[in-house]
Order: C-alpha cells, then sequence, then structure tokens
C-alpha cells in the first residue's frame, strides 16, 4: 500500500501533466500538503477534526493564505475521491476563512515615468532598463519574463510571445520605446554582459544566468528607492498598472483580459473596481461640495 508522500507526488504529477499547472504552483501545492503529512503522518485516514486542528495550529498565518492552504487540501481531497482510493472528503463542512477584496496596488502613470527614468550608466542599467520597460508594457508576470528566451521575441513584428500558466502562450504586442532598448540591450549590452558565453534566455543576470524572480524584485525594489517611490513594489505592481492604465485610457476588458492571459474575466474584472476606485478619489478631492 502507498504511503501518504507517494499520493502526494501522484497528485502532483496529476497537476503536472493533466492540469498543466505551473511548476512554481505545484511546488506551493506540495508545500502545503507536506506540512499537513508531516502534521498527520496518514493522510488516508484523516477527518475534518484533524483539518481544523492542523489550520488551528497555523493561526499566525493570513486568513487568505489558509484559504488557499484550505483550497489545496480539499483539491488533493477530491482527487483521491475521483480515483476511488476513499470514500468521504474530510473537508466537507469546513467553512473558509473570510477574506477581504483587498484591491492590488498600482502606480500612476507619473510613478512609473519616475521608475523607467534609469540612468543608463552601464550594461546592467541598460538591461534593467529594457528588462522593465518590457514588463510594464506587455503585464506579463515576473516568473514569464524570467522565463523569456530569445526566440520569444520578434522585434520586426514588434511582438513577444508569452507561455503563461498551464503552458498557454499568448502574443502581445510591444511599443517602440521597449523595441528600441530592447534593440540597445540586445546588439550591445547583452553580449557584454554574457562575456564571450552563450544563453538562450533574454535577460541575464550578473552571474551570467538567467535573471531570477528574486532578482528581478530587487531591481525593482532599487530602481523604486531611486526614484523616490514609496509605495510596496513588488514585480506584480506593474502588471497591475499596466491593466489599469489601459482601463483608464478607454481600453475593452476583453482586450485587457487576452493581453494578461486571464481565463476568466473576473479575474480581470478587479481592475474596473480599481478604475472606480481611482473615479472616486478624484471626486473627493476636486469636487468643490465634497
Amino acid at each position: 500500500m502507498k504511503d501518504s508522500k507517494e499520493y502526494i507526488k501522484s497528485y502532483l504529477e496529476y497537476l503536472e501533466y493533466e492540469k498543466k499547472l505551473s511548476k512554481n504552483t505545484i511546488q506551493a501545492y506540495n508545500n502545503d500538503l507536506t506540512k499537513l503529512a508531516n502534521f498527520k503522518s496518514d493522510l488516508l485516514n484523516i477527518n475534518s477534526n484533524d483539518i481544523k486542528e492542523f489550520i488551528k495550529k497555523n493561526r499566525v498565518l493570513t486568513n487568505r493564505t489558509l484559504a488557499h492552504r484550505l483550497t489545496v487540501i480539499n483539491s488533493f481531497y477530491n482527487y483521491l475521491l475521483n480515483e476511488g482510493i476513499i470514500t468521504t472528503n474530510p473537508c466537507y463542512n469546513i467553512k473558509m476563512p473570510k477574506l477581504t477584496n483587498k484591491l492590488p496596488e498600482v502606480l500612476t502613470e507619473e510613478e512609473v515615468d519616475k521608475l523607467l527614468d534609469i540612468n543608463l550608466t552601464d550594461k546592467f542599467a541598460y538591461r534593467n532598463k529594457a528588462m522593465l520597460e518590457l514588463l510594464y508594457a506587455t503585464g506579463m508576470r515576473a516568473s514569464e519574463l524570467t522565463n523569456l528566451k530569445l526566440n520569444n521575441i520578434d522585434l520586426d513584428s514588434c511582438v513577444v510571445r508569452i507561455m503563461g500558466k498551464g503552458s498557454k502562450e499568448r502574443i502581445v504586442p510591444i511599443n517602440s520605446t521597449t523595441i528600441k532598448y530592447l534593440n540597445i540591450y540586445l546588439n550591445v549590452y547583452r553580449k557584454e554582459i554574457l562575456n564571450k558565453k552563450d544563453s538562450e534566455y533574454l535577460f541575464i543576470s550578473n552571474a551570467l544566468k538567467p535573471i531570477t524572480r528574486q532578482g528581478l524584485f530587487k531591481i525593482i525594489k532599487k530602481e523604486c528607492l531611486r526614484a523616490g517611490i514609496k509605495k510596496n513594489v513588488y514585480p506584480h505592481i506593474l502588471r497591475h498598472s499596466f491593466a489599469t492604465h489601459l482601463l483608464n485610457h478607454g481600453a475593452n476588458i476583453r482586450i485587457i483580459q487576452e493581453l494578461l492571459g486571464h481565463e476568466d474575466i473576473s479575474t480581470t474584472e478587479i481592475y474596473t473596481h480599481l478604475s472606480n476606485e481611482a473615479i472616486k478619489k478624484d471626486y473627493e478631492e476636486y469636487f468643490p461640495r465634497s
């Protein structure tokens, strides 16, 4: 008979090969299920009280993280149920923690201009300029940017081919400013960074390896500090800003959905709420009787 680790492994393989989830998502699922297995070694003999006790021991986490963990556990047991390995899902009747719909923070267009006004003094500054211009111009995820290869960029056709979640590909246009700095980076400074070495990846780190998400995060932090932006910044903030600015300038939400690679329109609709928040803020600030 299989032990708990083998059932987790089978489930993760199902997520990878049948559900086509990303490596990062699968790793997050693995982390949550491993924690559950460490709490209760026999995952087939577990009941709702055990899961409640497991959640109770993790009260230091936010409600959003707890809700995600419960979703992972519920999905795992639904898989075992569908495979005929168990007869009931122990997650049934367990209430999800209450979540508040927290809107993501975005940069203003002026803040984006300041962020992208990088002092181009060396090869790494030119790389950062090309990288952040592309991140904002396409709204791609940090993981999508760090996985970009040379053959994903077609500067003649002004497009980038992005491999999104679930290995779903989308084609996103690139603006002339981004193309300009990508050309400079590719034709001059990428070669200098690689120092006669070779790589199929587009953006190269100081260590001559593909840039990592952590490396990208540090670069954005550093450039925001230089630009005097005091918001809590992270790579996804440029994705949120891209979508919000498009919407503010009249772009169709279906087009934004396609550009972002959202499967469900409801995921994209959060940006309409962001836009409404901005309208209310301006109304309260500028209407004389507010």
